[in-house]
């Protein structure tokens, strides 16, 4: 009897044992489903790259998992940027095709050995005072500064080092420090130094010549990164000739078409790029009435170049959009873009721009950093198909986050909402133009299980919510099967 007793009590346990680890396997199974790119399959030549990826990736994760004082993605990108490269994951994410950049601005693409080597052009002038400041002109610049204009050669020819004096001009163009943690103690330091970044370049590149030559490298770096189409925030920066002459922003836009033309010409296997119009926040209501005039006039003179408008600047202390929605809730043949949520608050004027953002019909949102605290917005998303623009590495270096693993990406994922990957201003943090993001976000971000499904969604996500039109969509989504499946098929784990 005592025999049958304990016998019954063992099945029961088993059986209890059964039910317990079924009802797991079925939550773990659910939010697999749920989980961005949960629902797609992969072929025999996919899973074969997968088993490739996954066993680098995991490799990588366990060795952070076993030494968390080496763990990059807990320290700030500059402590493990250079390092990248070296893994396996990253190398075989710069190869693969990554589909479209919706969320970058146009004049922080390239990094700042690019623009070190534009200060050896003939005619630059250079003022060194409490900043510095930069003028391509025939003769002297006739413009104000601290101390004094000379020639950029007979200065360099001045200096008792070369190496040092290059290194400092160099160092006007970048946000990189060895010690961040120290020169950037908060947000204000880092948007400090974001704001003079801008300024130093600013007349750098405005010379014409050089912005054309600088777009047309801009997008070949974008190429190099295995993306085929790309939608840019400008301002439409005041371009000028050596002789003084400036132009208006209509010649800006004019030549941004020329250029983009000239690029799919001698790339045809390049898809494009359209420009959002993005002027800043900072400015009052009649002048965000007259930007958005400015775009439809200039739409028509420029026709298929722009997509859009968005408000761009320093979120927190710009201007919220509830301040322009009585001019912006009467635009209706303009397509918004938002910045909207960038900030670590709750409850003010910057994280309800998500609100804002959406009623008044954004197409997609830039970061929406904080939309995981409005679970209302979150839905609204999710009804009216919102895409999110997300930019790990730009919200890591500009003081959001630290360590990326609390980034609320993993949660976006983990839902399945609509995120693109991007990379906003990568030349200003010395990034890739967007593998780096991709790399951080994969292996940083998402779940330990995230695999290559999760980065063949994010490639059509970030065509799927492009502002292409219809017709064009279909033949880009078409154009990315072939090279995604060129990229599966000649795929050799042993070359990484």
């Amino acid at each position: 009897m005592r025999v049958l007793v304990v016998l019954v009590w063992t099945v029961l346990a088993y059986s209890k044992c059964d039910e317990y680890d079924e009802q797991r396997a079925r939550i773990l199974a659910l939010e697999s489903r749920l989980a961005l790119g949960g629902n797609t399959s992969l072929s025999a030549a996919e899973s074969r790259l997968n088993d490739c990826l996954m066993r680098h990736k995991l490799h990588e994760l366990d060795y952070g998992y076993l030494h968390p004082e080496h763990y990059n993605f807990s320290q700030h990108f500059f402590k493990y940027k250079d390092a990248i490269p070296q893994s396996k994951v990253y190398r075989i994410i710069k190869a693969m095709p990554k589909g479209a950049v919706l969320h970058v601005h146009d004049m922080s693409v390239l990094g700042p050995d690019y623009m070190l080597n534009i200060t050896y052009m003939e005619h630059l002038y250079v003022c060194f005072g409490e900043r510095i400041q930069f003028r391509f002109s025939i003769k002297m610049p006739n413009i104000s500064c601290d101390g004094h204009w000379q020639l950029m050669k007979d200065a360099r020819k001045a200096s008792k080092n070369l190496t040092e004096f290059d290194a400092m001009i160099r160092d006007q163009f970048t946000l990189v420090v060895e010690n961040p943690d120290v020169v950037y103690p908060s947000i204000n330091e880092t948007w400090t130094r974001f704001g003079r970044y801008f300024s130093s370049i600013y007349y750098l590149i405005a010379y014409r010549p050089v912005w054309e030559q600088y777009t047309y490298d801009a997008l070949t770096a974008l190429r190099n990164e295995n993306v085929m189409y790309a939608e840019l925030r400008s301002s439409l920066q005041t371009l000028h000739e050596l002789d003084g002459t400036t132009h208006d922003k209509l010649t800006t836009a004019k030549t941004y078409k020329k250029v983009i033309n000239q690029f799919v010409k001698d790339h045809p296997d390049f898809c494009g790029a359209k420009i959002i119009y993005a002027p800043p926040r900072s400015e009052n209501r009649q002048a965000v009435a007259s930007n958005i005039q400015f775009l439809r006039e200039t739409r028509k003179k420029v026709p298929d170049l722009f997509i859009g408008f968005d408000l761009v600047g320093r979120e927190d202390m710009g201007y919220p959009l509830l301040e322009f929605v009585p001019v912006l809730k009467k635009v209706t043949d303009v397509n918004f873009f938002f910045h909207a949520g960038e900030t670590n608050w709750y409850g003010s004027g910057t994280d309800e721009n998500l609100i804002d953002a959406v009623l008044l019909g954004a197409k997609r949102l830039g970061h929406a950093y904080a939309l995981l605290k409005h679970p209302a917005v979150v839905r609204e998303v999710q009804a009216r198909g919102v895409a999110l623009e997300v930019n790990v590495v730009s919200n890591a270096v500009l003081s959001l986050v630290r360590d990326v693993r609390n980034h609320p990406l993993s949660e976006f994922l983990a839902a399945g909402l609509p995120v693109v990957l991007s990379s906003d201003d990568p030349g200003a943090w010395e990034a890739d133009p967007l593998s780096d993001d991709w790399y951080v976000a994969f292996t940083g971000v998402a779940s330990r299980h995230a695999d290559l499904r999760m980065l063949k969604t994010l490639a059509l996500n970030s065509l799927k919510y492009s502002a292409l039109e219809p017709p064009e969509k279909q033949q880009v989504l078409e154009d990315f099967h072939v090279r995604w499946n060129h990229f599966v098929d000649h795929f050799d784990c042993s070359s990484y």
